[in-house]
């Protein structure tokens, strides 16, 4: 996996831990926090500090090294230094599961321009291919419509319902399981376009 990838309108980068990614990345969840918040767990008291956000950085950029997590923040090629979404493939499990789990947010004012599934389509085939991952799930609540539409535009198959999986602002929340199989995928052949194997 490279640290940079283009699309035709987008730059996917994994961040290093330098002030100006955690200032980037802290506008990012500030501005949109009453969305995100919905459906996440309850953030730490430190999480709206630039502080927070190197440290975590500089923890995904280890995940990243050692191929254990891959965490991209997408720009539009047109403003670099403007985060306006994120993907990421975490929990990668080994031996004979070879499986992750992805997770994903888009800025508010960027929906339904299809920037989440260009992003999500570009990259599943590198996951699967470059590291060579049988499955790759995805956790979504059931009133989340805009995610499971998402999902399902991307050949995700809905699975099953996990009974209060994960506490959720508080509360123990029901998810639903999606999931994609290598198999599923129409072509796992790599796109061609440019990429960078290092951090800027």
């Amino acid at each position: 996996m490279n640290y940079k990838y283009e699309t035709s309108r987008l730059s996917l980068k994994v961040l290093s831990d330098q002030p100006e990614h955690a200032k980037q990345v802290l506008d990012f969840y500030y501005r949109n926090r009453l969305e995100f918040e919905k459906y996440e767990p309850t953030r730490p008291e430190n999480f709206y500090t630039e502080n927070y956000h190197r440290t975590l950085l500089h923890c995904e950029q280890q995940l990243f090294l050692k191929s254990k997590g891959f965490r991209y923040w997408i720009y539009e090629k047109t403003d670099p230094d403007f985060i306006i979404g994120t993907v990421s493939f975490h929990n990668i499990i080994r031996s004979e599961f070879q499986r992750c789990s992805m997770g994903y947010k888009l800025d508010r004012a960027f929906w339904r321009q299809g920037i989440t599934k260009e992003a999500i389509s570009f990259l599943l085939p590198h996951i699967f291919g470059e590291l060579h991952l049988h499955r790759v799930e995805a956790y979504v609540m059931p009133e989340n419509l805009n995610s499971i539409y998402l999902l399902e535009s991307l050949g995700f198959q809905r699975e099953g319902l996990c009974r209060q999986s994960a506490k959720i602002q508080g509360r123990w929340a029901d998810h639903l399981l999606f999931a994609i199989l290598r198999k599923d995928m129409a072509e796992i052949t790599l796109p061609c376009t440019s990429s960078q194997n290092y951090l800027s």
